[in-house]
């Protein structure tokens, strides 16, 4: 690794490639394996809600395109955020009415606007 400067050692079985070609393929298969850990982690698929191949499929495709929209929205934000992190207040967060990006670049004030909104209005039911 010549950044590194540090000696890797690769087994191959393919004598006929170039040792940079075989470099790269390591790096994209490593890339690929930690997707899918990243995936693994945050969006567990314990039982699919199908039995059909395609219900399998479409799940994983759910499960895929969740990751990338989590990818592309920590790219935009100012605040540094683990992806578990973003995942796990993503998923708090999903169900209400909130500035995503702002909620996330600053957490504490959109927090508090909040509190103070629910703690002004008056919890009183109505029959009408």
């Amino acid at each position: 690794d010549i950044k590194k400067h540090k000696l890797v050692s690769l087994l191959t079985n393919d004598m006929e490639s170039e040792p940079n070609e075989i470099i790269e393929i390591y790096r994209k298969r490593w890339e690929i394996e930690l997707l899918f850990k990243q995936i693994k982690q945050n969006f567990p698929l314990k039982y699919f809600y199908g039995e059909s191949a395609n219900a399998i499929k479409i799940q994983i495709w759910v499960t895929l395109i969740a990751n990338l929209l989590l990818m592309v929205m920590k790219k935009g934000l100012t605040r540094s955020w683990s992806f578990s992190g973003l995942a796990t207040m993503m998923r708090i967060t999903l169900m209400y009415y909130v500035d995503f990006y702002s909620l996330f670049n600053h957490p504490e004030k959109d927090w508090e606007t909040l509190l103070d909104v629910n703690q002004k209005e008056d919890y009183q039911l109505s029959i009408f």
